[in-house]
């Protein structure tokens, strides 16, 4: 009989791994869905897209390591030359070291952060729980981002803001606020059935 027992848990903890396996391929194909939503600027050298939107959906509604996971996929992908970055870069190896490298290698550890948050302070109030992680999640980014366009540009610290942070902050309160909304949505839905 114990045998039996051992035989389904391995059964299901076999599907629970092909899951979490599809999970993080789609969720690293969401990611490069988000990043062709792009549209570049004339005074800064990063575009607008929906990558932040995206990290913080996966953060939000997979947790942080199945969303940590989906993001470090999606930049392996990337760094092996598939077209999943914004096209307004260069690809690849380039698009990690250009001036958008430090958003980009953000994403995991923000995911991972954000994720970890909400798991944190899910039984509180799923609303704060939510916002609380998209905020982190979009600290994590732009300050990564700005200290690298800081680091590879020679710009002053207040020129960096302006072209790194400053612009993005209105997209990033609605993106932010899309990610909270698909997630509560989620929840509502997950809770009927």
């Amino acid at each position: 009989m114990s045998q039996a027992l051992a035989d389904q848990q391995s059964q299901r903890t076999g599907h629970v791994e092909l899951l979490d396996i599809g999970l993080v391929i789609g969720a690293s194909l969401l990611m490069a869905a988000c990043a062709h939503v792009s549209i570049p600027l004339w005074f800064t050298p990063v575009p607008i897209t929906l990558q932040t939107f995206g990290v913080t959906l996966l953060a939000l509604t997979l947790g942080g390591l199945r969303a940590s996971a989906a993001l470090v996929l999606y930049l392996l992908e990337g760094l092996s030359g598939l077209p999943v970055f914004s096209p307004h870069g260069l690809g690849g190896m380039a698009q990690l070291l250009g001036p958008t490298g430090g958003y980009l290698m953000a994403y995991p550890l923000a995911a991972l952060a954000g994720g970890l948050l909400v798991e944190k302070l899910l039984r509180r109030s799923r609303l704060i729980a939510f916002s609380l992680a998209a905020v982190t999640c979009d600290a994590i980014i732009l300050a990564a981002g700005a200290l690298w366009i800081f680091a590879v540009s020679h710009r002053t610290f207040t020129g960096v803001i302006a072209i790194s942070v400053l612009p993005f902050l209105p997209g990033e309160i609605l993106k932010a606020s899309a990610a909270v909304a698909a997630a509560l949505g989620k929840e509502k839905l997950r809770a009927r059935i």
